[in-house]
């Protein structure tokens, strides 16, 4: 999923995150947030990079809280760091503390738009996807110009291929963002509705526009990196590898830690037979789900000691969220199952589960490889059916549907 985050320029730079896809369906595995039993509990102590100012600023702002914790105002605003902060580093269990910030307001049923608008993030992290809509619907209602509402909406729209609705949600954006970031939204829809090539011209345009010197509008280095990020992934599934590597290169180099982005990049290494550059790319970053993942899929490609420790570690994960009834994981444990485990039995339904709540090229693909393995054609059905009414252009899908049809 992605999501565009923009109210007026000044508020995109400040809240844009990339957590497209990160955060939800694209995102990191969801741990189904936790609620504390008494203020004083101690959840888990996570890494907080004791040196650096954002993490100085987060201890702050909760020591405030627990002080007062009626202060919406401040509880908003750490119910937002918490979130990018599972952007930035894959962790998601800073969910569970932003819903725990929110809680005394969490079940209003008309709480304050600003409010409102972060418990839909928080909701559609959780595949909440109904919820999430309705606050974002309810928020965009009574007000027309919050950007940050209608970029949520959109980014539901396209992980649900509600196509017509991430249009109309980039229209109603586009005098509200900036230009590149306007642009990416329409971009992103045109390519996965048939119209990669023009997509990835008017996307490269953008960038070059907001980036140039004396730019009239130009470009934040997070703006950057999500208009990056989309034209790589526009241009792998077009099939021209060249352009997609350069455009996650230059993502990288803008230096913004991002989950969604370092598991895109690990995933074009891993089609190309490169774990060695996964495995130093992901270097110390075994916390995120997301990144295990694709680290334990690298170790075992290039016979890393860690491939069986990783893989374990992974499976108890999934095994935990289980336990816990957390089922956002499927499309990472259908993977799970069948790259590392090797049990197609146990990914098919899995994968057919996750499409149903979310269909993106990488659902998708997951379906129709576990289809494959399992030698049962007729259960990747959704998948083409998608691919058919879509009309989005991917190689690798093409190539997953015609051995399908090959094998019907």
């Amino acid at each position: 999923m992605f999501s565009l985050n923009c109210s007026r320029p000044a508020a995109a730079a400040r809240r844009l995150t990339a957590v497209a896809a990160l955060l939800a369906a694209a995102g990191p595995l969801a741990a189904a947030p936790f609620t504390p039993t008494a203020d004083g509990q101690v959840l888990e102590r996570l890494p907080e990079r004791a040196a650096d100012p954002r993490m100085r600023e987060l201890r702050q702002w909760r020591q405030q809280l627990r002080a007062n914790p009626l202060d919406q105002a401040l509880a908003v605003r750490l119910a937002r760091r918490y979130h990018e902060e599972v952007a930035a580093e894959g962790d998601p269990r800073y969910i569970g503390y932003a819903q725990a910030a929110l809680a005394p307001w969490w079940d209003l049923p008309a709480p304050p738009t600003e409010l409102r608008v972060v418990r839909a993030v928080l909701r559609q992290f959780s595949h909440q996807f109904d919820p999430a809509v309705a606050d974002l619907q309810a928020a965009v209602q009574a007000e027309p110009e919050n950007g940050e509402a209608w970029s949520w909406l959109t980014a539901i729209a396209m992980v649900q291929a509600r196509y017509a609705d991430a249009r109309d949600g980039c229209r109603h954006m586009q005098p509200l963002a900036s230009a590149l970031i306007g642009a990416a939204c329409r971009a992103t829809v045109d390519a996965a509705t048939g119209q990669a090539g023009a997509a990835a011209a008017l996307l490269r345009d953008a960038l070059r526009s907001a980036t140039a010197a004396g730019a009239a509008e130009p470009a934040s280095a997070a703006e950057q990196l999500w208009a990056l990020t989309r034209l790589a992934e526009i241009e792998e599934r077009r099939g021209d590898n060249p352009a997609a590597e350069a455009a996650f290169k230059q993502a990288l180099a803008l230096n913004i830690t991002d989950g969604y982005l370092l598991a895109a990049y690990s995933d074009f290494l891993l089609d190309r037979q490169r774990p060695a550059e996964v495995l130093a790319l992901l270097k110390g970053k075994e916390r995120s789900d997301l990144l295990l993942l694709r680290l334990a899929l690298a170790a075992k490609a290039s016979h890393a000691p860690e491939a069986q420790r990783w893989t374990d570690d992974l499976g108890a994960r999934f095994d935990a969220a289980r336990l816990r009834g957390d089922t956002v994981h499927q499309k990472e444990e259908a993977r799970y199952a069948l790259a590392l485990r090797g049990d197609a039995a146990r990914a098919l339904p899995l994968a057919v589960a996750n499409f149903a709540v979310q269909r993106e090229p990488a659902d998708a693909r997951t379906l129709l490889e576990a289809a494959l393995a399992a030698k049962q054609a007729a259960a990747a059905a959704p998948a083409l059916r998608w691919l058919a009414d879509s009309g989005i252009e991917s190689v690798v899908l093409r190539r997953l549907a015609a051995q399908i049809k090959a094998a019907s």
